[in-house]
């Protein structure tokens, strides 16, 4: 498949490195020549400098030969035009991102109905998503919903004085007998991601993944050494549609929100649309505001503004006065490794929240897909195609490459763990860990 990917920012590169690696064939666009000649060194894309707005560019980026164009430039505008012209030469599907709250609202759907997309991401909804789906889980920095709720991924790093610290995949595993309720799909360890086997011990400081049905959750948690403690207080740093998307979520929920906004005029218009919340006129790099709104006394801060340094710098102030977990927003990804040495909690990023969405659509048999910031791999969910390779086959029999694991697979609404011996049937959904070059093999195995 032939890929136009508009916009080489972090969200652009991230989907056409993604789509790169499972075969397709993919051309990014970018006004930024620097930020192109990077990315021809470390991916393997076709570049082409200029606007995706120009009808010479896309043909030079193959638009002709195109089966989908992704627009994920921080230009609403641009990504519209930029649809709106692949779908007037014959591209069969497009993507756009839009972030404007005006550009998402009842009034503006004949705009994007008229620039074709076919789908439309919110990076805004996403990333709150993300928040959301944390609140479960203090302690875990990535949980995704996968087979209708009935299976959890959980990733988490492992403190020293967690019970599965020391022990091999067996021997947990022979602890779980007969019926595992969860299982370990990848280890991350350094710089490396492993899709692990029985013989992998675990340490102190591995990034793990665990499939979990909905029922053993409570388990999963004091196994990894998490806290089970509940947020009822929390601090969003921030006032933008992402903080005012999760503060009408969560006190909905009955959980006390504040949220520090230093716009004046954003700060009053959260202040009348939001009565439950607390709203406060300040900059969050002012330790003597946040001193004075007590930010130590939180629960949860989640610092959501556009700008990194901001960000980090104010979630390790939290920390450092008793905040219990913090979560930064980060935008340029080479800060990552620095974030958990320093005492940042969670790092999320707007890429993998709205590449998730991209390769979902992408992949049109996969009901879902998450990616993360660390490591390379991640979990597909998808449905056993009757009479696909794998229908009535034993899951040992599969003959998946060693970086596929078969965590779990859903049959009549049940969670099961998957074993060896498990045997998949027509319309099973399946939740497996995937490292992206073997991404191909499992959709072909599975139908």
């Amino acid at each position: 498949m032939h890929v136009i990917v508009v916009g080489a920012g972090e969200v652009g590169s991230y989907v056409a490195d993604r789509l790169s690696r499972e075969g397709h064939d993919v051309a990014i666009v970018d006004r930024d020549v620097a930020r192109l000649r990077q990315l021809a060194d470390d991916l393997d894309v076709l570049t082409v400098a200029g606007s995706g707005t120009h009808p010479q560019v896309l043909e030079r980026a193959g638009v002709a030969d195109a089966d989908l164009l992704v627009a994920v430039t921080s230009n609403d505008e641009v990504n519209l035009i930029a649809s709106l012209l692949a779908k007037s030469i014959g591209v069969a599907r497009t993507i756009v991102r839009i972030e404007a709250a005006e550009l998402r609202a009842p009034e503006a759907e004949g705009v994007r109905e008229a620039s074709g997309a076919d789908l439309v991401i919110d990076p805004d909804a996403e990333t709150a998503a993300e928040v959301l789906e944390l609140l479960d889980f203090p302690g875990a920095d990535e949980v995704a919903y996968m087979a209708e709720n009935e299976v959890i991924v959980i990733g988490a790093r492992l403190p020293e004085h967690a019970p599965l610290v020391g022990r091999t995949l067996k021997e947990i595993g022979e602890e779980f007998e007969p019926d595992w309720d969860f299982v370990v799909g990848s280890i991350g360890r350094g710089d490396e991601t492993i899709i692990p086997r029985r013989d992998h011990r675990l340490e102190a400081g591995d990034h793990l993944r665990v499939a979990v049905k909905r029922r053993a959750r409570r388990l999963v948690v004091e196994l990894l050494g998490l806290d089970r403690g509940s947020l009822n207080r929390i601090m969003l740093l921030g006032g933008g549609r992402t903080a005012e998307i999760l503060a009408e979520r969560l006190t909905a929920r009955g959980v006390q929100v504040v949220i520090v906004e230093r716009n004046p005029d954003r700060a009053r218009e959260l202040a009348e649309h939001l009565h439950d919340a607390l709203i406060l006129e300040g900059d969050i790099a002012d330790a003597d505001l946040l001193e004075e709104a007590d930010i130590g006394r939180y629960d949860m801060v989640v610092a959501l503004t556009g700008e990194d340094d901001a960000n980090i710098l104010a979630c390790l102030y939290a920390k450092s006065v008793g905040a219990g977990e913090t979560v930064a927003t980060v935008h340029r990804l080479a800060l990552l490794s620095l974030l958990g040495q320093a005492g940042v909690d969670v790092a999320l990023s707007p890429r993998t929240a709205t590449a998730n969405g991209v390769l979902r659509f992408v992949r049109g048999d996969v009901a879902a897909v998450a990616t993360f910031l660390q490591g390379n791999a991640e979990v597909l969910e998808l449905e056993v195609a009757p009479e696909s390779p794998a229908d009535g086959a034993l899951v040992k029999d599969l003959g998946l490459p060693k970086d596929v694991l078969i965590g779990a697979l859903v049959r009549d609404g049940k969670a099961q763990i998957a074993r060896g011996r498990s045997r998949l049937r027509g319309r099973d959904h399946i939740v497996a860990f995937a490292m992206p070059e073997a991404v191909d093999e499992v959709h072909r195995v599975l139908g």
